[in-house]
């Protein structure tokens, strides 16, 4: 493609060397290590380094033009423009071609829950036969092609990519995760989406994005700027969310965890055995998707209350979709979940439940379903948040504490993970400090280990018959499953051993 092409609509500040606009590229990047020759470099300004440091890097690499915000002593062809972050969406749009328009894209947002629900309405599409696409935080995937998430939501340059890449495979619909970072960073920009969500709302990400005012500015640019023939479904429980109604051109559709006068509810729910059963209510006719006012019932194949929300809006988005009602009701009940979300990794002797344990919200629904649960003993090994920033770990470490006193776990245990972790999710010495303080305020007393795998051992072998076991904490937990098979496998404790296995060892985490 022409570089006048991929520029089309891009106000150029000024160009600095011989700039070509009648150039062919044949591939673009913001990553030197990607550029191939004859390729475009888009320079980006980071939070960990600036991409204009690589500008030479990029021409060994075989890039022939450069779009940066600051002019640099190489020599090579330079286009400045104000923004290359924001550009870099639209300017990915024009080199694939628009590839999300004529494919129906599906973009969900919410502080919890994005990936289960993302990964129900896949299974249900797939159930459908309908040719799908999944992008989130585990990891990209349609037809064979396969890659681990780095991102929730990749950068603008690759999701145009494989959103092209879908489109040569013929996907008839993908579905994706739109995280607030995402959208603050214009990741999410150029995307023809078709169904967008706005599933809960609380605090998350306070520090990054400054207060939690502008993370639900962040969080609602997807319903905002979503088209007029678009659908965005609403938590109508949510005065925040509920307040977008009528800020969106999309269609707007209201879905409540009770019934209210939302055009979706729900109704008779029941977590006594910890997998989900409840009524998904239909309030009134809605003429265009052929929907009457009616109900049916729901039995999840997952464990947790955070599934039943999840679920509805899964639901939801398969009825807009029109898959029939039996297809959704039968997918909901063979879907056993996404990996460490509410996940039951061992339920013989005792259970031993994974789950991302992110926030508030995630830690209340967590422990409230535990709370229903039949159990002889609990237990608890939470990992520290690393590089999350001291209010959230603050606000982490005071519902934590809450729980605990209400629960009252037989042994208690913390992490640090130093033995598994990076740099990026390393605990920092505030963030632990406040964690030791708040436990302190609330006279909790918890042991603490800097290894992953030494905590996993220890309070392996306390688990008596009818425990049960939570592996709680975000990325400090991600290998938590692996040293849990090590030490089971090793003792004998495993009955379905092939089954056991195979379920850790093709975690993506």
């Amino acid at each position: 493609m022409k570089l006048k092409d991929i520029l089309k609509d891009i106000e150029i500040l000024d160009t600095r060397g011989q700039v070509n606009m009648d150039e062919e590229i044949t591939n673009i990047s913001y990553n030197s290590n990607n550029i191939k020759e004859d390729g475009l470099f888009i320079a980006l300004k980071g939070h960990i380094t600036d991409g204009h440091k690589y500008l030479k890097a990029s021409k060994n690499h075989g890039a022939i033009a450069a779009i940066v915000e600051d002019f640099k002593e190489v020599y090579m062809p330079q286009i400045k423009v104000k923004n290359a972050r924001k550009l870099m969406a639209k300017i990915a749009n024009n080199f694939y071609d628009n590839p999300s328009k004529n494919l129906k894209v599906i973009g969900i947002t919410g502080t919890n829950g994005k990936t289960t629900t993302a990964f129900m309405v896949n299974e249900i599409l797939k159930a459908a036969n309908k040719k799908t696409g999944i992008i989130g935080t585990v990891y990209t995937k349609f037809n064979d092609f396969i890659v681990p998430s780095l991102l929730t939501t990749p950068e603008s340059c690759d999701l145009q990519k494989y959103f092209r890449m879908m489109k040569d495979e013929r996907v008839e619909i993908c579905t994706m995760e739109a995280s607030s970072s995402a959208q603050e960073a214009y990741r999410t920009q150029n995307i023809d989406f078709d169904i967008v969500t706005f599933n809960n709302l609380s605090r998350e990400h306070i520090d990054q994005h400054g207060s939690f005012e502008n993370y639900f500015k962040a969080k609602s640019k997807l319903i905002l700027e979503a088209k007029k023939d678009a659908y965005a479904i609403l938590n109508m429980d949510n005065e925040k969310i509920a307040s977008l109604k009528d800020k969106t051109e999309a269609k707007v559709l209201g879905f409540s965890m009770g019934n209210l006068d939302s055009d979706f509810g729900i109704s008779n729910i029941d977590l006594s055995t910890g997998f989900g059963k409840f009524t998904l209510n239909i309030n009134r006719d809605i003429e265009e998707l052929g929907l009457k006012k009616s109900s049916f019932d729901i039995n999840l194949g997952t464990i947790g209350y955070s599934s039943i929300m999840n679920a509805e809006v899964a639901i939801i988005i398969a009825l807009i979709l029109k898959i029939p009602q039996e297809i959704i009701q039968k997918t909901l009940i063979d879907f056993k979940g996404v990996e460490r979300r509410f996940e039951l990794i061992y339920n013989e002797k005792f259970k031993i439940l994974d789950d991302h344990f992110a926030n508030e919200k995630n830690i209340d629904s967590t422990m409230e379903t535990i709370s229903k649960m039949k159990y002889t003993n609990f237990h608890i090994l939470y990992a520290v948040r690393g590089n999350r920033g001291v209010e959230l770990n603050r606000e982490n470490a005071e519902r934590l504490s809450h729980w605990i006193k209400i629960l009252k776990p037989k042994t208690f245990y913390t992490s640090l993970s130093r033995d598994t972790v990076s740099e990026k999710d390393r605990v920092r010495e505030e963030e632990l400090e406040v964690y030791k303080k708040v436990l302190a305020k609330n006279n909790i007393e918890s042991k603490y280990f800097e290894n992953l795998q030494d905590g996993i051992c220890e309070i392996l072998k306390n688990l008596c018959p009818d425990d049960v076991l939570l592996l709680a904490g975000c990325q400090g937990m991600d290998k938590g499953a692996k040293f849990v098979k090590d030490f089971m496998l090793e003792n004998n404790l495993v009955k379905d051993k092939k089954r056991f296995i195979n379920r850790i060892d093709n975690r993506i985490c």
